[in-house]
């Protein structure tokens, strides 16, 4: 960690390109920490006259007096402000001085700008619902400057601990004055997770001089993964519904259960995504929009079955997609009702499909966790581990039961 700054100012000339044989024009130089700046003095003077070693005009003519004396002036200024900088405690930084000497913040970068450059630089990076996501944050950060500081914006200079700290208290009494739910502990993390990685790409462009997130420790609570057993899974199969939308919204979250694919992958296939594997028999073929990792999934008859069974589907047809497309919020919100209808007291979510492929599916009947991983689609098998453990549990579960019965005999 730095604990002083370097700090120095400079008089140079520079010299028209085009009319070398012109009044050149005088600049102060500063450097802070090694980096460096130059504003123009708006001034001229013959090259000729100019003492590149002492920084000023040699001579004694009066306009070569008042050339000096204002170069003096502007020497004091800097300088000035640098202590300024220096004894209000804030990040020296060569704009910084440079702002405070022309008398705008023009150049000083702030959460909001910050918030901006980062929106601007990964919209096509990120997937559209990381970017969603990243909007939702700023939007909270709006409001905690808004009702905590009383301000639009702040320096990004005047972030520390105790203003992330301070966020941190801020969404987790925070009341949605709308149908949302107030945030719960890993919510809040996420909100915290996303500010910390705008922070970090600040740190990186040299905006800002010490990470606020240094020492700020983020804690997740650990989440149970809900999955459906054998016999729930079974209850949605044999569950018919006359109302189309249910019933579509039955088939994609199954199609799901025995692939694996998440809710905006399974939205995305089309017929290009089907092929013959190595056994002759029909694979997906895809890319998990999350991670741009290729999946390869062999296809099982209940997944085939409901392929089958929307091919000449008029709306899919009309998307070019292997099945007729309903907006995920949607899509939970009708899971809902089917959970109800089927008397499935779990908040059942697409997600859960793909947990239940993971477990139910494939783990509990002997399929090998390394396969499971390459089909799920995770970089790493850490990931497809606590599926592992989630039967695990359940096997021990079954077992303690299992005993329990054969002592009451």
């Amino acid at each position: 960690m730095r604990s002083s700054n370097t700090f120095g100012i400079q008089f140079v000339i520079r010299l028209s390109k085009q009319k070398k044989n012109d009044p050149a024009t005088v600049f102060a130089r500063i450097s802070v920490n090694g980096r460096r700046c130059e504003i123009s003095l708006k001034k001229k003077v013959d090259p000729k006259s100019w003492d590149e070693v002492k920084g000023k005009a040699r001579g004694t003519k009066d306009e070569i007096r008042k050339l000096n004396e204002h170069i003096e002036r502007v020497r004091t200024l800097i300088a000035d402000g640098y202590h300024e900088l220096v004894q209000q405690k804030k990040v020296i930084t060569v704009d910084a001085v440079k702002s405070l000497f022309l008398g705008d913040d023009e150049n000083e970068m702030t959460l909001i700008k910050l918030g901006e450059y980062h929106n601007t630089e990964m919209k096509d990076k990120l997937a559209d619902g990381t970017m969603k996501n990243y909007y939702t944050t700023q939007k909270y950060i709006v409001k905690f400057l808004k009702e905590k500081h009383r301000r639009a914006d702040i320096s990004l200079a005047e972030l520390n601990y105790k203003f992330i700290a301070d966020f941190e208290t801020f969404l987790s009494k925070h009341q949605p004055k709308d149908h949302q739910k107030p945030l719960r502990n890993n919510g809040i993390m996420k909100h915290l997770e996303r500010l910390c990685k705008m922070v970090n790409m600040a740190v990186t462009m040299d905006w800002i001089a010490k990470d606020p997130f240094a020492k700020f420790k983020q804690h997740f609570d650990k989440v149970e993964r809900f999955y459906l057993t054998k016999e729930e899974l079974a209850s949605i199969e044999k569950k018919k519904f006359t109302i189309e939308r249910l019933q579509i919204v039955k088939d994609l979250f199954l199609f799901s259960c025995y692939t694996g694919l998440a809710y905006i992958d399974t939205m995305n296939l089309s017929t290009g995504n089907l092929v013959k594997g190595i056994d002759g028999n029909d694979w997906l073929i895809t890319s998990r929009q999350k991670t741009d990792t290729d999946v390869r999934i062999p296809l099982l008859p209940q997944a085939e079955e409901l392929i089958e069974k929307y091919k000449n589907h008029p709306k899919a047809i009309n998307q070019g997609t292997l099945f007729p497309t309903i907006s995920n919020q949607k899509t939970n919100a009708y899971l809902k009702e089917i959970a109800d209808l089927c008397n499935i007291n779990k908040a059942i979510t697409f997600h859960i499909a793909r947990h239940t492929f993971a477990t139910t599916v494939t783990l509990s009947n002997g399929v090998p966790i390394e396969s499971v991983s390459k089909m799920l689609g995770h970089t790493t098998i850490r990931s497809t581990q606590v599926y592992a453990k989630v039967v695990e549990q359940k096997l021990s579960e079954d077992m303690l039961n299992l005993k329990k019965r054969m002592a009451n005999q």
